[in-house]
């Protein structure tokens, strides 16, 4: 009986940090969108985070690690993610009638990603609730505080760059191409932050998280503009 509590509260906990950046994000869609389809393209992300996983192990093993390069690295690391969000939002959600304007497609993204990010919560804390004691709850707390303001929400600002660019893509007709672009943009800002969280990690995790706050700011700005281009045009 104890291991299933301390199971489900792992679970849990894991899933607060996301739970709470998606409706923050969904408060931008004026017209929100089935919680189905959030449900889904959530779950999907979720899942999308086993093969990633394994992918990067090999690619670490395989193609970073002979190479000696840590940039690499880091970049190689960034770019799986990203991708591997971006098509679970894609197939899970992409081709369904409700997903019919341009917010519509930055809401999807966040919501894959926030499911991607809930499994990597799981998979950093789960060792850390070895049993019910405070002391080992608190310890979960305490670093999923830090990936609510890190890792969880870098993973909803960089698939929301991609959703943007989804949406761009769909209204111009050129979808492959925006797309490609707001991947490598997400890559980037994936990457920088990590590097940061690299440098500083000794010394101050402030400055990774301003930079996300920075982020952020460009996040909602995107939002704002799609919600321009929706008046402009109501559905893809």
């Amino acid at each position: 009986m104890e291991a299933v509590l301390s199971y489900t509260l792992t679970f849990v906990l894991a899933a607060i940090p996301a739970i709470i950046w998606l409706v923050f994000f969904l408060r931008e869609d004026t017209h929100p969108e089935p919680k189905r389809l959030i449900a889904i393209a959530f779950m999907t992300g979720a899942v999308a985070s086993i093969p990633v996983l394994g992918l990067q192990i090999l690619f670490q093993k395989f193609v970073a690690s002979p190479l000696h390069n840590f940039l690499f690295l880091i970049f190689g690391l960034a770019v799986i993610e990203e991708v591997f969000k971006f098509f679970a939002a894609r197939i899970s959600v992409g081709n369904d009638p409700a997903f019919d304007e341009p917010v519509d497609a930055m809401i999807y993204m966040i919501a894959a990603a926030l499911g991607f990010a809930t499994i990597e919560n799981l998979f950093i804390v789960g060792g850390e609730i070895s049993s019910l004691s405070i002391a080992s709850v608190l310890t979960a707390i305490s670093t999923l505080g830090f990936r609510f303001i890190g890792a969880t929400l870098l993973h909803s600002l960089a698939s929301g760059l991609v959703g943007f660019a989804w949406a761009q893509g769909k209204i111009k007709k050129k979808v492959g191409w925006y797309v490609t672009i707001g991947l490598a943009a997400a890559t980037v800002l994936h990457a920088a932050f990590n590097l940061l969280v690299y440098q500083f990690q000794d010394v101050n995790m402030l400055y990774p998280s301003l930079f996300l706050v920075f982020a952020a700011l460009f996040i909602l700005k995107d939002f704002d503009i799609l919600k321009v281009e929706e008046a402009k045009h109501p559905h893809f």
